[in-house]
């Protein structure tokens, strides 16, 4: 064994830190002949290197899949066994469970409120307020231009309680007079974008996304100005102001997200 191996090389110890599981654990896979040290030193000490780290890594994986430690030596033991179709097995297995969590978590989260005495958002309240007309335009245009952001937006809005949603509204509300009361100024100040990324954050919380939307930050931006109805002041469509939301959004995506 030559010096540069020997440093690759993990103590017992060293290798339950890294991993998170307990020496005890470690001694019972070595047992079983599941994950045998590369080196025993002339004390006995176990050393694991780096194929012995591969290792430790499915089994680590095929335990959250709960697959029994005997199962998961024949597999690991098996000559035709493929790493990089274990990998995507794996892959393709947590998916599934993080579907299947996500349902039971929606599920939980129903169920709460149910017992708090809460009831969830109905379709026609998240359009409360605007006329039926215009509400159902907004909506097909919007659904036409984002479908998986409206879809999962309003699956998300519809389990608000509605004070929670009211909250919603009335703080997003807040944002656009103050936005509409900065107008004048440049589009690129630090009161403007301020309040932009408030309006960014709101924007997530109704479309239900917490993952990047810098893309469809900018196309809101630019659809403001396209179509002169999302852009009312005082009740009338206002292109200027349109004008104004699209550049202090856009910077606030070239410079922030």
């Amino acid at each position: 064994m030559n010096g540069k191996k020997s440093q690759a090389n993990y103590t017992v110890k060293q290798l339950s830190g890294l991993a998170g599981v307990t020496v005890r654990t470690l001694h019972l896979y070595d047992k079983i002949g599941l994950l045998k040290p590369s080196v025993r030193t002339e004390k006995r000490y176990r050393l694991y290197g780096e194929e012995e780290l591969l290792r430790l890594q499915q089994i680590l994986f095929y335990r959250e899949l709960d697959i029994p430690l005997r199962d998961i030596t024949d597999m690991l033991n098996d000559p035709g066994f493929d790493l990089i179709k274990a990998l995507e097995g794996h892959k393709a297995a947590m998916k599934a469970r993080k579907k299947r969590v996500a349902e039971i978590l929606a599920t939980i989260d129903k169920t709460i409120l149910k017992l708090k005495g809460k009831t969830e958002m109905t379709h026609e309240e998240l359009y409360a307020g605007l006329p039926k007309e215009k509400a159902a335009e907004w909506q097909k245009f919007a659904k036409e231009k984002w479908p998986e952001q409206v879809a999962y937006g309003e699956q998300m809005l519809l389990k608000m309680d509605r004070n929670e949603f009211q909250q919603l509204q009335d703080d997003f509300k807040a944002n656009m007079d103050a936005l509409v009361a900065l107008r004048r100024q440049s589009p690129e100040s630090a009161d403007v974008q301020s309040e932009i990324a408030k309006h960014c954050r709101y924007i997530q919380q109704f479309w239900g996304r917490t993952d990047d939307i810098s893309e469809a930050y900018k196309g809101l931006g630019q659809l403001y100005v396209d179509v002169p109805a999302y852009t009312t002041v005082n009740g009338a469509s206002d292109k200027d102001f349109a004008i104004f939301m699209r550049d202090a959004m856009h910077h606030y995506v070239e410079t922030e997200m």
